[in-house]
């Protein structure tokens, strides 16, 4: 009785294979589109997101031939030229950037300490403040901000709206923001490395110093930003609490009925610009670290 070897019953059963053909243009066409499908959705869902952009940036360099910068004429740089040379443009975007650094500062230092007391300590009703907390991001702006003319009519200020009635509005609402993106920083921290500072001889000081607070800044440093840019960006709140006040987004919509100036875009383009750097060196600096 003769014995078959693994290679023999190996080479037998590649024997019975069918001969193997190479995948046509269309199958590896699909093959390469359920591998690329993740990255080809996003690419366009990034490109949905931008084309609003692009199109405020477009048009900062168009010279539109009537009011209404809606239709493509040419290409000119005058926009850019003449930008602050418009006092409503430049009087509203400098009450907005001084709103936004205000309520920005008050809400990060408030929603930094309500998050650390919040993701670091036990007390009673942390439930409820969690509840409270979520409440300004979950209400509609119409009925915040008429909330609040109520109740600074209510405190006879309804002759005081102005930049201090704003601040307090977008502190109001920012605090949320930060208060959440700090916590979720705070709840990803890895306890033993304050354990380990202490094991060193650090006293608590020292240690949040050094340690903790160095990496919570990056969720400050993100809430701030949020913060900024949902105050400078705010309508709806401000249209309530502003009294006679303008803010840039007011002076948009103002200007929506009579045309949006070329300016408008500028400045959209700018302020896109500053916050695409902000995010982008950082990014660029740790690649650069890393190799």
């Amino acid at each position: 009785m003769s014995t078959i070897t693994i290679d023999e019953r190996r080479a037998q059963a590649l024997a019975q294979l069918p001969p193997y053909r190479e995948p046509g243009i269309a199958t590896r066409g699909l093959r390469w589109v359920r591998a690329h499908l993740v990255q080809f959705c996003a690419a366009l869902a990034l490109l949905y997101m931008f084309i609003p952009v692009f199109v405020v940036v477009l048009f900062s360099f168009n010279s539109p031939t009537s009011k209404f910068n809606y239709v493509w004429n040419e290409f000119s740089t005058s926009a850019w030229v003449n930008v602050w040379k418009d006092p409503e443009i430049t009087d509203s975007l400098t009450i907005s950037i001084q709103v936004a650094v205000v309520s920005t500062i008050v809400a990060t230092v408030l929603g930094s300490l309500i998050a650390f007391a919040i993701g670091r300590h036990k007390f009673r009703g942390r439930g409820a403040t969690n509840l409270l907390i979520f409440m300004p991001m979950a209400t509609p702006e119409v009925v915040m901000g008429s909330s609040l003319l109520t109740l600074f009519v209510a405190a006879q200020q309804e002759g005081s709206l102005g930049p201090v009635t704003i601040i307090i509005a977008h502190i109001m609402f920012s605090i949320s923001f930060v208060v959440v993106t700090v916590k979720a920083r705070i709840a990803g921290l890895d306890s033993r490395l304050e354990q380990a500072a202490m094991d060193l001889y650090a006293d608590e000081k020292t240690t949040f110093r050094k340690v903790t607070f160095p990496l919570v800044l990056p969720g400050i440093v993100a809430g701030a930003m949020l913060a900024f840019s949902l105050s400078f960006d705010d309508f709806v709140i401000t249209n309530f609490t502003s009294g006679q006040t303008v803010t840039f987004p007011m002076y948009i919509w103002g200007a929506a009925g009579r045309g949006i100036p070329p300016e408008a875009n500028v400045v959209g383009a700018i302020m896109f610009g500053i916050a695409l750097i902000i995010v982008l060196v950082p990014e660029i600096v740790r690649s650069v670290r890393k190799r």
